[in-house]
């Protein structure tokens, strides 16, 4: 067993994380308005997401990641349509007034996570880009060690989770200087971002 893999796998995860996206910006948005355990637990839905991308290609499922490339029309049609809902619905949302302990409840919790979860799914080619990088720093060659894939898969979630609890933690420390009124703006500016990106991923299936 080499453990050197846990540590490819940490960078995997990192690297994929890292460049704020759509779920970048939902996440820093929840964390500004919910509070940071929310942020994080969103920020944990999309790790899950890179692991289980990771899975399939650590292990070299290649009729799932087959199947699900092949399906990615409908796929990105459903994750471009939610987002586009998701980002009218924060452009359009008032701000709730927060309280010290306003850090969701379980149901807030659940949706948070299950939200950004199945929307980070919604891009089946981030099996290529896995694909790619597990070749590239050398951490593709499991060799069919079903314990090295394992730990590599751990090692992509564990890094993908320390960017999502840097963020969360690092945009939590200025929430307090954020007053009704600046959060009004947050939601417009996360709305429209977020609807952007909504709108480009249903343009790129005119290239599919």
């Amino acid at each position: 067993m080499d453990i050197s893999f846990l540590f490819r796998g940490m960078l995997i995860g990192l690297s994929i994380a890292a460049p704020v996206g759509a779920m970048g910006v939902l996440c820093i948005r929840r964390t500004l308005q919910d509070g940071r355990v929310v942020g994080l637990i969103s920020g944990l839905g999309v790790a899950t997401a890179d692991a289980t991308y990771g899975l399939i290609a650590g292990f070299g499922l290649t009729f799932i990641s087959d199947l699900l490339l092949s399906q990615q029309l409908w796929i990105k049609l459903i994750g471009g349509i939610f987002l586009v809902y998701l980002g009218v619905k924060t452009l359009l949302s008032e701000p709730a007034q927060r309280t010290a302990s306003n850090d969701g409840g379980s149901k807030n919790l659940l949706n948070a996570y299950v939200s950004t979860y199945l929307l980070t799914l919604t891009n089946p080619t981030t099996i290529l880009s896995f694909a790619a990088i597990f070749a590239g720093l050398g951490a593709g060659s499991t060799n069919g060690n079903y314990l090295t894939a394992t730990i590599l898969v751990v090692g992509v979630f564990l890094g993908s989770v320390a960017w999502w609890f840097i963020l969360s933690s690092g945009v939590s420390l200025f929430r307090n200087k954020f007053n009704l009124q600046t959060m009004r703006w947050v939601n417009r500016i996360s709305g429209i971002i977020i609807l952007g990106f909504g709108l480009l991923a249903l343009i790129s299936l005119f290239q599919l």
